[in-house]
């Protein structure tokens, strides 16, 4: 529980203390759009780390080297809150992340989503959420990676089990043209979501899969990515079992 709530006094003193510094930000990029995007990025890494060194948060991270050094399409199993605090803090450069609707209603927080060219997804609304994909399609083709996790919510059952993974997240990475890069989560939900409300120190394992270009797979394979990528990063998951 002391965990917990040294985790929600620092994420509340960090918010607050960030407000004159969204001003600095608001000038910088008057100024130099990409320099202020750059700040933004390593000051919610910042951030993100803090918070993960306060949870105690132990990451084994495998094939950083496998992301290439150019806007790619991030996908990943999902089982916690932290899945986002472990990717974000090591993404080499500007990365969007596509959040629920409701994240847009939290004040300060969703201001630095924005920063960083995060998106909401309003998962009740096939229209709006079309406007989200297309949205980061643009991004992607502007230089900005995209993150998303493509069982659409927090998969809530057994250690190495996946939701099944929704087509339209690989839209983005069809129609921009770059590559998809899996990640694959292990115990994740140990740390938070396994024995709410407590925070515990837990081993995790990150590992990003070498990127793949849709348009190097054959036409059967590109109608059906989702699957496709599912199968990738549940071999992972269960290869890496055994090393949390």
């Amino acid at each position: 529980m002391i965990r917990f709530i040294c985790i929600v006094i620092y994420l509340v003193v960090y918010l607050i203390l960030s407000i004159p510094v969204f001003f600095v930000e608001w000038l910088i990029g008057k100024k130099n759009r990409q320099m202020r995007d750059l700040s933004s990025l390593r000051i919610v890494q910042w951030g993100f780390k803090c918070i993960l060194k306060i949870a105690g948060v132990d990451a084994t991270v495998i094939g950083l080297e496998n992301i290439p050094d150019e806007p790619v399409l991030f996908v990943g199993n999902h089982r916690s809150y932290f899945d986002i605090l472990l990717t974000y803090s090591r993404c080499p450069r500007l990365t969007g992340y596509v959040a629920k609707k409701e994240m847009e209603r939290i004040p300060l927080l969703s201001t630095w989503m924005k920063y960083v060219y995060c998106l909401f997804l309003d998962r009740e609304d096939p229209k709006q959420g079309m406007k989200t994909i297309l949205q980061a399609i643009d991004y992607v083709k502007s230089g900005i990676s995209i993150c998303i996790f493509p069982e659409g919510t927090r998969n809530t059952g057994e250690e190495l089990s996946l939701l099944p993974f929704k087509e339209g997240s690989f839209k983005i990475a069809e129609k921009a043209g770059c590559a998809i890069v899996p990640i694959s989560l292990n115990n994740t939900a140990q740390i938070f979501e396994a024995h709410l409300p407590f925070v515990r120190k837990t081993h995790v394992v990150v590992e990003y899969g070498k990127p793949v270009y849709p348009k190097d797979l054959d036409k059967e394979t590109r109608k059906h990515l989702a699957p496709y990528f599912e199968a990738i990063i549940k071999e992972t998951i269960e290869k890496n079992a055994d090393m949390v």
